[in-house]
């Protein structure tokens, strides 16, 4: 049965090369279109995830503000001022947290040999490198031992150690900040860089050796990281602390100003979801323009093979076998069509390969580019779309076909 229909179909394919082929091709065009789309907007959300985690995905940055609301006692207007009894709270009131560290930074000239230049000096624990994501691309990064024993050494950012040391060695020289001499252990990579954004122009030194310089009595911010997708759990949990410890309303949004990744990732992700269905909403437009190219063949074909319904039904043909037939040939040139669109739809992903939009804005940005990459998934939810498609299209001429009295079909001219 079904060789016979496939045979069928081939011969009335290759009896009508010509309007096979042009409607094979609109049916190609929009199947690609459909890949194309869904490509691209899986890709514009692998950039946004591939862009926050190159700062640290499940982070947080808990900054001092100023109350707004009045709690008990205090007034509203009162200076909040973290110290490091804060960062102890926090880690053993909060399980979920993993990681955490005080931040104490400030600007100061950093000097090497005869070069000196001001950019940020920050005070962390060596916590700070799971929070930010942060990878050495020479040397080591400072351990417990160093923070222990205040030890004089700093690690550099990319660009902290270009304008430093140009293209000369870094690691085990030595440099000054706020005229004190530290020893250079280890040189990071660059992460993305939007345009004055200094986080490649960064000396990090150990938080306990930061008190040679300033005063860290009180601390500039407060980072973390967390287990688990509960970020709205984990900044409600940080502000009743801090609320408690402070004297101040966990509810006053300047209280406290939090720095969220997840809940911006999951801001973006949202976009992303609604672009993917817009441009999939799209590419099913654009194939369903192909789909009516077929519906209107298939009608004129129909029409054109009249007296053969008329005798196929005539030699004991049912209205199913008719429909089956016409569907049947429907749905072999939809397929025929999906099969060359795919193929267009890789040989275009191939050729454009990435499409540069974070990275014309900002440095180091190659992985935040969206690139064209077909999955699986595509083709799956692609021939999806294609076989509704192909259906709809092919199952009204197939129906009138059904339908045809066998004897006004045999005096068919």
């Amino acid at each position: 049965m079904v060789h016979d229909l496939l045979g069928q179909a081939y011969s009335s394919i290759k009896h009508n090369r010509r309007r096979t082929a042009l409607t094979m091709l609109g049916m190609a065009w929009g199947i690609a279109t459909v890949v194309i789309l869904l490509a691209y907007g899986a890709g514009f959300g692998r950039a946004i995830t591939a862009i926050f985690s190159n700062f640290g995905m499940q982070m947080m940055g808990v900054f001092p503000g100023r109350t707004s609301l009045q709690a008990g006692g205090s007034k509203a207007g009162t200076q909040v001022r973290f110290m490091i009894d804060d960062v102890q709270h926090l880690q053993e009131q909060i399980p979920l947290i993993r990681h955490i560290t005080p931040e104490a930074s400030f600007n100061a000239n950093v000097q090497h040999e005869n070069r000196t230049q001001q950019f940020e000096v920050a005070g962390f624990t060596p916590d700070i490198v799971p929070v930010r994501a942060l990878k050495v691309e020479s040397g080591r990064f400072y351990n417990d031992a160093d923070e222990m024993q205040r030890s004089r050494v700093a690690v550099l950012g990319a660009d902290a150690k270009d304008k430093l040391f140009s293209g000369q060695p870094a690691l085990g020289e030595s440099i000054r900040i706020a005229g004190i001499s530290f020893e250079v252990i280890g040189i990071l990579e660059a992460k993305m860089q939007e345009g004055d954004s200094n986080v490649n122009k960064i000396a990090y030194i150990p938080f306990s050796t930061m008190s040679d310089i300033r005063d860290t009595r009180y601390l500039d911010g407060i980072w973390m990281d967390y287990e688990g997708l509960e970020y709205d759990k984990v900044e409600g949990n940080i502000r009743s602390v801090l609320g408690t410890s402070h004297g101040f309303n966990p509810k006053d949004p300047r209280a406290v100003f939090v720095w969220n990744t997840m809940k911006n990732l999951n801001n973006w992700q949202i976009i992303s979801m609604a672009l993917q269905v817009l441009l999939t909403f799209i590419g099913t437009l654009t194939l369903g323009i192909g789909g009516v190219g077929l519906m209107n063949i298939m009608l004129v074909s129909v029409t054109q093979r009249t007296r053969e319904i008329g005798v196929e039904k005539a030699l004991g043909a049912r209205r199913r076998d008719i429909l089956t037939q016409f569907l049947a040939e429907a749905m072999a040139i939809t397929f025929a069509g999906g099969l060359l669109g795919v193929l267009v739809a890789y040989l275009i992903s191939w050729i454009i390969g990435t499409i540069p939009v974070y990275s014309v804005m900002a440095k180091n940005a190659e992985a935040g580019d969206i690139h064209l990459a077909i999955s699986a998934t595509h083709l799956l939810v692609s021939t999806g779309i294609l076989i509704v498609v192909g259906l709809i299209s092919g199952m009204l001429p197939a129906i009138k076909a059904s339908r045809l009295d066998p004897i006004e079909a045999l005096r068919y001219e």
